[in-house]
């Protein structure tokens, strides 16, 4: 998808950057506004965590408004809660996932075959897209514990280079 998105920010890095941050975080652009959902977020919210100057969120909007396929993208995005950082509070477990190479095919059906066989329930599965993240992860929330001699099958599966428990 970034290939697309560079069509149209490759000559202006610092709209690239704030674009970057509206697809990472699920953050739709609708009737000139960046959303949350229903909510909206401030253009200088966003510049600081972009970091950059305000007027730069506003000319990323512009450019998002006036490109038709860029319009469509950003109008269709939605955010997504991470259960990461909760499964400890909740009783869960989350199993990290340090792909060899994220653009495999198989990675999380492997893994999810292993844990089904486990008996374990999923209460959520979250992938990070290698085109817009440097270091993508496979993140995996479980109902319950995962059993310690769960891990070393895990490890063996297609395309995984370590796993981090949480």
């Amino acid at each position: 998808m970034w290939l697309l998105l560079s069509e149209y920010f490759g000559r202006y890095p610092s709209q690239g950057k704030v674009a970057r941050l509206l697809l990472s975080l699920g953050l739709s652009v609708k009737n000139g506004k960046v959303h949350c959902g229903d909510v909206e977020i401030a253009d200088i919210a966003l510049a600081r965590a972009a970091g950059v100057d305000r007027r730069i969120v506003r000319s990323t909007v512009e450019t998002i408004e006036a490109e038709g396929a860029l319009r469509e993208v950003f109008a269709a995005l939605h955010p997504t809660a991470m259960l990461r950082d909760v499964a400890p509070v909740m009783g869960w477990s989350c199993i990290e996932i340090v792909p060899t190479d994220a653009h495999s095919s198989g990675i999380l059906a492997e893994i999810m075959g292993v844990i089904a066989e486990g008996g374990i329930s999923v209460r959520q599965a979250l992938v990070d897209d290698p085109l817009l993240m440097e270091e993508p992860r496979l993140y995996i929330m479980t109902e319950s514990t995962v059993p310690p001699e769960m891990i070393p099958r895990i490890k063996r599966c297609r395309g995984v280079k370590s796993i981090i428990l949480h």
